[in-house]
């Protein structure tokens, strides 16, 4: 019995070694070749879709700081409009119109200056 097993086992044995038959070097040096430039194009693809992403986040950036800058701009011109006004009323008649006048119109051009300058 013990001779029956250690032949069927050996059977057994050289029919799976035939079965996973060895590639040969060029097959080998394909898959390697074929491998590698896979791998070369996966890398160069994700270092494009990085960079694209980081331009995409410069950007962004860059619109957010100049709305940024653009409303203290606009915070600017209001403060100093409010602190303008509140000297013209020391003033009385024709004296103080003038005065609010101008704030205004000093107002008016801040505002267009913040709008022109970061173009929104």
């Amino acid at each position: 019995m013990v001779k029956t097993v250690i032949a069927t086992l050996s059977a057994l044995s050289l029919v799976l070694m035939l079965g996973c038959a060895q590639e040969s070097q060029e097959e080998t040096a394909k898959d390697v070749s074929n491998a590698q430039q896979e791998g070369s194009k996966e890398v160069a693809d994700a270092r494009q879709d990085a960079a694209s992403d980081v331009a995409e986040e410069r950007q962004e950036t860059s619109e957010t700081a100049a709305e940024g800058a653009h409303d203290v701009a606009l915070e600017q011109a209001e403060a100093a409009h409010k602190v303008a006004i509140e000297k013209c009323e020391s003033m009385t008649g024709d004296a103080r119109e003038a005065c609010k006048n101008e704030a205004d119109a000093q107002y008016e051009l801040a505002q267009e200056n913040a709008d022109t300058e970061y173009d929104q």
